[in-house]
């Protein structure tokens, strides 16, 4: 030990707290305050003196509470706003440094090891992490009378880091419907068992022989939730209290999540743990530690196992010089049997190593609290550490989709700090061969892998991952009411079997054949509807007017109106007698406000069609005129739409702008490619970065408008310049569009001007170019007849 550098890590004190409603001493304690008795018992663990130790205490590290996870999330009792001091405070100490983690149940252990490194590196001497959750606690005094609140206010700085859920929650997961944990690591599950080629039974006793041990080890755990022991069979066999969840798994395999649970972690540096008389015995030291991360979900190569995982283990390993076979004990992350199954695949590990591969009884049992379990797993194996002087501990503990995997090695054994490869080794994975995804999935396809989503009514959604024939990989759900396709995925081995998919805006859909997708999704005629509910439409002569009428709204568009918008367009498109349409808003106030806001934060469905907004921004080609006839406001995807129209009037009172930096959002639907290109960058720069307005007369003036008109005159406006291009033959506009459109990624001028088109050439073999020349000769206007 005397020959160790003062700044090596040790691990001096651990604790746990927890509690159980319905049982004595029971006290409905907050997230904080369970926190606050796991930290008292680590810094009694010391040996030392308590006060003292907090005293010293000058950087603490929190782990997030599920409240405080998600984007939008709602603490129901109250909550602290800084949760590291909250803690402290109630301690006595008064720390230089307060952090709040990312969101993932990696954070206990590379919370463990940035705080060892940074006491390594003279940045700390004395750290204290912890975790808690009160989930089962919030969830039982909602319901009363005389309901607490958690509520804190606590003074000095934060670290907070955020929510770091990049990757983990993508747009297509969220269309999907692929959120809830259970149902995306059950993809890789089903992905497995296919690999192994087991069938369905076997496979869940071999999830119920992997998890029984575990259950035993929690029933003698004074801090689980669930101290029950289960046998195999048990735990895989349905029943009332063990609903399927999502295929192939019943509640008793899923992390529980309704738990009262906080554990601790105090770190220091051997020079100060000497100052602090910290008695020998109680001495811990991290060995080895890796931090990986996995490629994003549909990125991955191989979704039944779990490289990144086993890479992260065996460095951890690798830096702390020991082999597997040379470990003591060890906890696997157990929220799933996938988390445990791939690492163990990966190392060459027996699911019945008689080390066990659990010390807390795993997430199911124990308990999964939130992101901080694998806080509770340190604690345990730090005790064991201690009655087995010497010996070789591993914790692996896993976030996300089998995505963040934070390992650690640890012995009572002295040893100074050791780096690891994380960066050298992490390159080589996003280095790695992946598979091309796919937004829209059209074709024959086969699966790759599947679930089945279980919902308390009886309801059946099935979520797939498959391959197009072209190899690209996509995301789909089964149609509400297929139960041709559920059938498919609920017997037999659904993967490898051929299937078909279509795209539309609301999500990828697959199922059974070509013909039942046309059963399930009849062709709509493209043809205009008499009435719509939330846009009125005007037929006058050859022109089409559309106005958008949720006034009250002022004119924002949510899925339903957009979708009204996109089968009007595709009407308009396919009728040969429209030339001309105009598109703008009811009432004075709005042309169109842009995405309804306040139907996104109300949690409801929220897809644009595939054309995108208002069916116009996505389209790829609009072969007729559309003029936006804009009164009042044109906001965020209101702008995107006029920007997406041929033409713009605009009324006197009009503003333009892209908003949506100022509500956290961004224009993606075309604003950030199109305002650049239609007025000058650097405006287009402003306007995007700051969200200002501009008027009309300035949007006119760099060309963004053609013509400004009085105010509430847009749409006479706009009536006045499609009388004048009603004046010109339907076929050479329709041509003239066409060619413009063709040689607008064109950049040279002469090969622009030479590029062929098949559009000229019919457009010189029609009747309409017949008559415009044979009417100019006799002098007398054109009768045009569109063909």
């Amino acid at each position: 030990m005397t020959d160790l550098d003062p700044r090596t890590p040790v691990l001096v004190g651990v604790g746990q707290s927890s509690e159980r409603i319905g049982e004595p001493g029971y006290r409905g304690l907050s997230a904080v305050e369970l926190a606050a008795e796991a930290a008292r018992e680590a810094l009694a663990d010391t040996g030392a003196e308590p006060a003292a130790i907090a005293g010293a205490i000058d950087t603490v590290a929190g782990i997030r509470q599920f409240e405080i996870s998600t984007p939008g999330a709602f603490a129901p009792l109250g909550r602290s706003d800084n949760y590291p001091r909250s803690v402290a405070n109630r301690l006595g100490a008064s720390p230089a440094r307060a952090v709040l983690d990312v969101v993932g149940g990696q954070g206990p252990q590379h919370l463990v090891t940035e705080l060892a490194e940074t006491i390594a590196n003279g940045g700390a001497e004395v750290a204290l992490a912890f975790g808690s959750e009160a989930i089962s606690t919030v969830a039982h005094l909602l319901a009363s009378e005389d309901k607490p609140d958690f509520t804190e206010h606590v003074e000095g700085s934060l670290e907070d880091r955020g929510l770091g859920l990049r990757g983990l929650a993508t747009r297509q997961q969220v269309l999907h419907e692929l959120i809830d944990p259970p149902n995306q690591y059950s993809l890789f599950e089903n992905a497995r068992r296919a690999r192994l080629g087991l069938s369905r039974v076997d496979y869940a006793a071999v999830m119920g022989e992997l998890f029984a041990p575990f259950s035993k080890i929690a029933a003698t755990n004074p801090h689980a939730a669930a101290p029950v022991e289960r046998t195999a069979a048990e735990l895989v066999t349905p029943s009332e209290s063990n609903r399927p969840i999502t295929d192939p798994y019943p509640r008793y395999v899923v992390a529980r999540e309704k738990v009262n649970q906080g554990a601790a972690v105090l770190v220091m540096s051997v020079a100060a743990a000497r100052r602090l008389g910290i008695p020998r015995e109680k001495q811990v030291f991290l060995h080895g530690h890796a931090d990986l991360r996995e490629r994003d979900l549909l990125r991955r190569e191989d979704l039944s196992t779990a490289p990144a995982a086993v890479l992260a283990v065996r460095h951890a390993l690798e830096v702390a010089g020991i082999g597997v076979d040379d470990l003591a004990v060890m906890d696997l992350y157990s929220c799933f049997p996938i988390a445990v199954f791939a690492v163990c695949d990966g190392l060459g590990l027996a699911t019945d190593d008689a080390r066990g591969l659990t010390l807390t009884g795993g997430l199911p049992f124990f308990g999964g609290a939130g992101n901080n379990y694998s806080m509770h797993a340190i604690a345990e194996l730090v005790q064991r550490l201690r009655e087995q002087p010497g010996a070789y501990g591993l914790v692996g503990a896993n976030g996300g989709l089998l995505s963040k995997y934070s390992a650690g090695v640890y012995s009572t054994a002295p040893t100074g700090w050791r780096a690891s490869r994380d960066a050298e080794l992490q390159a080589g994975i996003d280095a790695g061969p992946a598979p091309r995804d796919v937004v829209h999935a059209d074709g024959w396809a086969t699966i790759e892998t599947y679930t089945v989503k279980y919902g308390r009514d009886g309801s059946r959604t099935g979520v797939v991952i498959g391959r197009l024939e072209s190899g690209e990989r996509f995301l789909a759900n089964t149609e509400r009411g297929d139960d041709e396709m559920l059938d498919v995925l609920t017997t037999g081995e659904p993967i490898g079997t051929k299937v078909f998919a279509r795209s539309f805006g609301f999500g990828n859909r697959v199922t059974t054949s070509e013909a039942r997708m046309a059963e399930l999704f009849p062709p709509k005629p493209a043809v205009l509807r008499d009435t719509y509910e939330h846009v009125l439409v005007r037929r006058d002569g050859h022109v089409l007017e559309v106005t958008i009428n949720r006034p009250q709204a002022r004119n924002s568009l949510h899925p339903e109106a957009n979708a009204e918008l996109d089968e009007i367009f595709d009407a308009y498109f396919a009728d040969d007698e429209l030339w001309v349409a105009i598109l703008t808003g009811a009432g004075e106030k709005a042309f169109s406000a842009g995405n309804d806001l306040a139907h996104t934060a109300s949690g409801k469905s929220l897809w644009v069609p595939k054309n995108g907004f208002a069916g116009l921004t996505s389209r790829r080609e609009l072969p007729k005129p559309v003029i936006a006839a804009v009164n009042g406001y044109a906001l965020g995807g209101g702008l995107e739409i006029a920007l997406a129209c041929h033409l713009v009037v605009a009324d006197a009172t009009a503003q333009f702008g892209l908003t949506e930096v100022r509500v956290g959002l961004a224009a993606a639907a075309g604003g950030l490619v199109r305002l650049p290109r239609a007025i000058p960058k650097a405006v287009a720069t402003e306007l995007i970065l700051t969200g200002r307005r501009m008027g009309a007369d300035e949007a006119r003036s760099y060309g963004l408008v053609n013509r400004v008109v009085e105010a509430g005159t847009a749409l006479e406006g706009a009536r006045a310049l499609a009388a004048e291009i009603l004046e010109a033959s339907p076929v050479s506009v329709r041509a003239s569009l066409r060619m413009m459109a063709e040689t607008e990624g064109i950049a040279d001028t002469i090969e622009a001007v030479n590029h062929p088109s098949a559009a000229l050439d019919d457009l010189l073999v029609s009747e309409d170019t017949i008559e415009g020349v044979t009417a100019f000769a006799q002098k007398r206007p054109p009768r045009w007849r569109n063909r």
